[in-house]
């Protein structure tokens, strides 16, 4: 949605960017400590394991939290204004803003591309309903 939203010069202020927590690091904090996804992650999570799996290898690749990861590949889109992120402690805070600090090159914005991809085609066309 967001070429799409480029396209037509909108701006947009993506709630709940981590998906309730499926991208904060969830299988590994399920393989660490045994946590279950709950809620929109839970549901999600049967149809997009493939793509979490690999979106937590890479974001280790990285040496970096999957939830800082996912923040800083939405402020590097243009179209997206501020993310609106609901931390429950001031940890979950710090972590929010820690992706002001993760650098995502080219290399690594175009992988991001790969493992979740979208419809394909030219902005807005390709996104219409």
């Amino acid at each position: 949605m967001l070429p799409a939203c480029q396209g037509y010069g909108l701006g947009v202020l993506p709630w709940s960017p981590l998906h309730g927590g499926l991208l904060g690091g969830i299988l590994r904090k399920q393989a660490e400590h045994g946590r279950r996804a709950a809620g929109r992650a839970a549901e999600a999570l049967p149809q997009l394991r493939e793509q979490v799996e690999a979106y937590e290898q890479f974001c280790a690749d990285l040496g970096e939290e999957p939830a800082r990861v996912a923040l800083a590949w939405l402020l590097h889109q243009p179209a997206v204004t501020a993310p609106i992120v609901g931390p429950r402690t001031l940890g979950q805070l710090d972590g929010a803003l820690g992706a002001l600090h993760v650098q995502l090159d080219g290399a690594a914005l175009a992988r991001l591309d790969t493992i979740f991809p979208g419809p394909g085609g030219a902005a807005p066309e390709a996104y219409a309903w």
